[in-house]
């Protein structure tokens, strides 16, 4: 008996040992961010925290994010978590593919969901549920050189506040011999051309389920303006904000279209006074818009690791408050930002927020983004006149909606 009961002990002591020893479990992350940005620099910081979960951390270009998605989930390959534009969380949501975080939600300390606005809210909500926690919020402003703004005899205390004072100044600022354009922003091809092009439609008296309105044809009209008369690079229809912002950073534009995001960067690149001001609108008096960007952090209904999945997104949502200073996000919850840098900016973009409109939401939102941005590129290109370019973009909407 002595020898079973010394058996025991020292089996015990060995199991108790192996667990003790246990490997950490490890959480497959995709994300959008490049190596510089986000999730990969709170990487060290989450796993000094929590020595028993390991990141391991994969970007999928934007563009192919949600194709990359479906293709991991048809073949059991999915993240445990990944980043989703916010107008996408109802596509995945309703089709089952992401776990409901409402019972978690309701136990957690760390994320109160009364806290977070209404528009990043209603971004990862669908049919009752709640399948995301927004890691910030952003939107779009105008930024402009105020060195080019006086170079060129315009006042930088007094930025474009119309679509035509915006046409006048980006021809003053136009300087071909210099290699300087007006004002640079995204026309692209993809979700990125549709998100600049809808707050203009909606400050225009259009939505994204109503495009084929006077209003629409009037923003197409002004774009195409830009373009043909070499305000704004012809680049403008084949580059996403990322590479459109570069190119104001570079000294090649004198305004842009773009979001906070873009800051981080811009404080490093751009050897000028920039400055950032509201989308001017259609005429003074005119109802204003901005869109609802960024994205959410979700967690695919197949982990096997919800419980660390979710410790993860608790952290993540702790950090809201630096997000502005860190990493260009405005905050999505009520939430006092620390201090921010460059308040001026800052102030802009949170007034801008006020006037921010999701993008949806609907489960097959790609479907309607794309019968926009397709309208924009017809038009752009002269393939089509923007009356028709937005009426045969309605027709597949109404199909989508099923009006």
């Amino acid at each position: 008996m002595k020898r079973i009961s010394h058996w025991i002990a020292a089996a015990t002591l060995v199991l108790s040992g192996a667990a003790a020893h246990a490997e950490p479990v490890t959480l497959d992350i995709w994300t959008i961010d490049r190596p510089d940005q986000y999730i990969y620099l709170l990487k060290d910081e989450f796993e000094q925290s929590h020595p028993d979960i390991k990141l391991n951390i994969k970007t999928v270009q934007f563009r192919d994010m949600v194709n990359d998605l479906a293709r991991a989930t048809a073949t059991g390959e999915s993240p445990d978590v990944t980043y989703i534009d916010n107008p996408e969380v109802a596509l995945f949501a309703s089709r089952g593919l992401l776990l409901d975080l409402a019972p978690m939600l309701a136990e957690s300390n760390v994320i109160k969901k009364d806290d977070i606005f209404p528009g990043p809210l209603s971004s990862v909500t669908w049919d009752g549920k709640i399948y995301g926690v927004p890691r910030g919020a952003n939107t779009l402003a105008l930024y402009y050189n105020a060195d080019m703004f006086k170079a060129k005899g315009l006042d930088p205390d007094n930025p474009p506040k119309t679509w035509d004072e915006l046409y006048a100044a980006a021809k003053k600022l136009n300087d071909p011999a210099k290699n300087v354009y007006g004002m640079a922003f995204s026309a692209v091809a993809t979700e990125e051309g549709t998100f600049q092009f809808l707050p203009w439609l909606q400050m225009a008296g259009g939505d994204y389920n109503k495009v084929d309105t006077e209003g629409g044809v009037k923003v197409l009209e002004f774009w195409s303006r830009l373009l043909d008369e070499k305000l704004a690079s012809p680049d403008t229809l084949i580059r996403g904000q990322y590479d459109s912002t570069g190119t104001f950073n570079a000294g090649n534009a004198g305004m842009v279209i773009s979001g906070p995001w873009e800051l981080p960067r811009m404080t490093k690149e751009a050897k000028f006074d920039f400055r950032a001001a509201l989308l001017p609108v259609p005429q003074e008096g005119a109802v204003r818009a901005s869109a609802l960007g960024e994205g959410d952090n979700v967690i695919l209904a197949t982990s096997k690791h919800p419980k660390e999945a979710f410790i993860l997104l608790e952290f993540l949502y702790g950090k809201m408050p630096d997000v502005w200073n860190r990493f260009g996000f405005l905050p999505a919850s009520k939430i006092q930002s620390n201090n921010p840098k460059i308040p001026a900016i800052y102030a802009v973009f949170e007034e801008s927020m006020k006037y921010a409109r999701n993008r949806g939401p609907h489960p097959e939102w790609p479907k309607i983004s794309k019968a926009i941005y397709t309208a924009i590129q017809s038009a752009l290109t002269h393939k089509s006149d923007p009356k028709t370019a937005l009426a045969t973009a309605q027709k597949q909407i109404d199909v989508v909606l099923k009006k």
